[in-house]
């Protein structure tokens, strides 16, 4: 990837168009799978949204059956996006980790545990900046 900038734009300017790249690139990426994934797992969302997360892949709030992915994505395999995509739906069903959320994740998508642990070995963000 090759970035054109203004020869005065700071760090920070940079980094915020990165980031917009990658929000745009994940947003393309994810709009076709979530209604895929909606339609295996048999729930609906009424939104999801693309952040900027420190600690977490994707979060859902299970209330307002929203979903949140993390930016970070962008920088991932598909086949992890789509497995968190799906991890976040499945907790519209179960709300906790238990064996029936396990049990779900495994007929909705028999590998997920493979995809879960590449995705786990990769970092989170790459915040250093030079």
């Amino acid at each position: 990837m090759e970035l054109t900038i203004r020869p005065k734009s700071t760090i920070e300017q940079r980094v915020k168009t990165i980031q917009n790249w990658h929000r745009k690139e994940l947003k393309s990426c994810v709009e076709p799978l979530i209604p895929k994934w909606e339609k295996i797992v048999g729930v609906k969302t009424t939104d999801w949204g693309i952040k900027r997360m420190k600690t977490k892949w994707g979060s859902c709030n299970i209330e307002a059956k929203r979903i949140w992915l993390n930016l970070e994505l962008a920088k991932k395999p598909v086949e992890c996006t789509e497995y968190i995509i799906l991890h976040e739906l499945n907790h519209l069903l179960v709300r906790n980790h238990n064996d029936r959320f396990v049990a779900n994740m495994d007929r909705f998508m028999p590998k997920w545990r493979t995809t879960r642990d590449l995705l786990n070995s990769m970092p989170l963000a790459d915040e250093a900046w030079n």
